[in-house]
């Protein structure tokens, strides 16, 4: 049966249907030796599909893992190798219950968080899992928190672009205690970071130096650039929930398969 390509690279889990026309209109992509051209479509069970030299393959079961990243661990773009992914831009499980949080898979590399050995987030997944998955978004150095790992291309774009105003909501602090009026001004958006205003977020106190916003963009240290706007520098940042996915209870450095609950909720929440 004959699918647009894109239709095709997004199933695969190889990437988003945007960033699929991308790679077509890169001369990335070919489809039986030839170089394809947007709109083209092809039969995945007949054709030989080609991303930047490399055969996709047919699609593997889709994974979702959630880690909770540590402070000064760097997450850095990590390749598909077992999915023939392209690198062109710039996370073992035991027995699992319904409704409950499937325990974190136990690394080596996890119990050397601050060591040398330990500079990205891939260094603490465990060594079946790299290659096979990708981080959805970025968490910077100096933040910790809820890091989410997939093999879903469409998830992983969904929850990313700003146009579909997921919320991903974070724990604060500030080095000195944080005025009235600048939670207001976050709360309300309209700061001017990179040329752009920011969207309204919500945001609740928690003590006269901490509190929780949620915000639905995820622009570059959004969050330390806007309370510096208002005056008031952040002194530690954590995220605590992307959309409908929470896990307090997850130690620095571990990562866990999703439930099926959470996996669902999950998938539901950002159609």
């Amino acid at each position: 049966m004959l699918e647009r390509l894109q239709k095709i690279l997004s199933a695969r889990g190889i990437a988003s249907r945007r960033k699929a026309e991308e790679y077509i209109l890169a001369g990335l992509v070919k489809v039986n030796g030839k170089v394809a051209i947007l709109g083209q479509k092809a039969d995945p069970e007949k054709d030989t599909v080609e991303v930047d030299g490399k055969v996709v393959e047919a699609r593997k079961e889709l994974l979702y893992y959630v880690m909770q990243k540590p402070v000064g661990v760097v997450t850095e773009n990590i390749s598909h190798e077992n999915q023939q992914t392209p690198l062109r831009s710039s996370a073992s499980g035991g027995t699992s219950y319904e409704g409950q949080a499937r325990k974190p898979l136990p690394t080596e590399a996890s119990a050397k968080v601050g060591a040398n050995s330990i500079s990205s987030v891939r260094d603490l997944l465990p060594a079946h899992l790299r290659g096979k998955l990708f981080p959805v978004g970025r968490l910077d150095k100096d933040s910790s928190g809820l890091l989410l790992f997939t093999n879903d291309g469409v998830l992983a774009y969904r929850l990313t672009h700003p146009k579909f105003d997921h919320e991903k909501e974070y724990e604060v602090t500030t080095e000195q205690p944080i005025p009235n009026g600048a939670l207001r001004k976050l709360a309300e958006g309209d700061l001017k970071i990179f040329g752009e205003k920011t969207k309204p977020a919500t945001v609740r106190r928690l003590s006269p130096s901490s509190f929780r916003i949620a915000i639905t963009e995820g622009r570059n240290r959004q969050i330390r650039r806007m309370c510096q706007k208002v005056g008031s520098p952040v002194k530690t940042l954590r995220r605590i929930r992307i959309v409908t996915l929470e896990d307090a209870a997850l130690p620095d450095g571990k990562v866990r398969e999703l439930t099926e609950a959470e996996r669902t909720a999950l998938l539901r929440a950002i159609v």
